[in-house]
């Protein structure tokens, strides 16, 4: 068995486990399949992870930078209150629609808003008197560095901020891998340690998405 397909098999058994059977969420992958998106979506594990944080935040508020199908976002969503909202953002017109698809089919068109265009366009059309309790990037990796910038200016003490695919299979660590992905996460990285408003850490991961991992930052002043 190769590492990937062992991690895959972990998945798998950790997902059998613990999280209970949700069609809601298989439709949201099968439409996304069946339109074409690409299959780069958090797993069932990870999205789980971030319903958690956002219920232990308490999140009323939630940004999300990088929709594709809405699969986090339903995730996401349905850790909100009935009166939370959540904005995602998303570059492609066709992502867009199947991702409000497949939030109204969650239930959650009351909640969500779907902005279509570059997240550097529609950032700064966010009202920044009204912050948000999480941010959840997964976008492009080359603007990582303006997207955590961003999303400090959106935020506040106690917010918490997850950046996702900050290892892209251990290249981070390569000095002679200067791809964009790559350099926009190490730049990223290098602003929020020296930022003196956050505190963060970085976690590497392995699952049926390869191996990777995400940067965890909390907002404290």
């Amino acid at each position: 068995m190769t590492d990937q397909s062992l991690w895959a098999a972990v998945d798998a058994h950790l997902t059998d486990a613990l999280l209970p059977a949700d069609p809601v969420l298989d439709a949201a992958l099968r439409r996304s399949h069946d339109a074409g998106l690409p299959a780069i979506a958090v797993s069932p594990p990870q999205g789980r992870m971030l319903n958690l944080i956002a219920r232990i935040r308490g999140a009323r508020r939630i940004l999300e930078i990088g929709t594709l199908g809405g699969y986090s976002t339903i995730w996401l969503g349905r850790a909100l209150p009935h009166d939370g909202r959540l904005t995602t953002l998303e570059f492609d017109p066709a992502h867009a629609e199947v991702a409000r698809a497949n939030i109204a089919d969650a239930g959650l068109a009351d909640r969500v808003e779907v902005r279509v265009g570059a997240a550097l366009d529609t950032l700064p059309t966010l009202p920044a008197d009204e912050p948000f309790d999480l941010v959840f990037i997964d976008a492009d990796k080359n603007n990582n560095p303006h997207y955590f910038t961003w999303a400090l200016k959106l935020t506040r003490p106690g917010s918490v901020i997850v950046v996702d695919n900050v290892v892209r299979a251990g290249k981070i660590a390569d000095p002679a891998d200067d791809s964009p992905f790559v350099v926009g996460i190490r730049a990223m990285h290098e602003l929020i340690k020296a930022e003196p408003r956050v505190e963060a850490t970085a976690v590497q991961t392995v699952g049926e998405k390869g191996y990777d991992g995400f940067t965890l930052i909390l907002v404290t002043g």
